[in-house]
């Protein structure tokens, strides 16, 4: 079984935002994980428009729907869930659909909602790369960007 995901390339003049999430929501079950950076990321619930999921994870990661959408990619990014994840969650895989946004307000009032992500950052293009920890993410973020 399929789990839907949006995720936002989101950037802020030349920066571009990434969180340090340090716990993983995947169909209702939170762990704790050891500490990954990413752009933000989020399931989509039951029959949820995608712009709508896109804006809702924007706000419980980075506290603020401050965001214009400039693109909506057809590629998405897919991968496996491990063996051991699959049995909690009920997914085999997640399909998420990608979004270029820019982030149109104040970066000092960014804080996360709830305590999936304990650090928000805006990093030049360059030092994108250098930051993310999957290299799905990464594929995606050099091939468009």
């Amino acid at each position: 079984m399929n789990r839907r995901a949006v995720g936002a390339v989101v950037s802020h003049g030349p920066q571009f935002l990434l969180v340090h999430k340090v716990k993983i929501n995947a169909g209702g079950v939170k762990e704790d994980i050891q500490g990954e950076w990413d752009f933000v990321k989020g399931g989509v619930e039951n029959h949820e428009d995608l712009k709508i999921a896109m804006i809702r994870e924007l706000e419980e990661e980075t506290g603020s729907s401050s965001y214009a959408f400039i693109k909506q990619f057809v590629e998405k990014i897919c991968f496996e869930f491990p063996t051991d994840l699959r049995e909690k969650i009920g997914y085999d895989r997640q399909e998420t659909t990608m979004f270029h946004l820019e982030f149109v307000g104040n970066p000092s009032c960014l804080k996360p909602l709830d305590n999936e992500i304990d650090e928000i950052i805006f990093v030049a293009k360059e030092d994108v790369l250098k930051r993310l920890t999957y290299l799905d993410t990464k594929e995606f973020f050099e091939k468009h960007f």
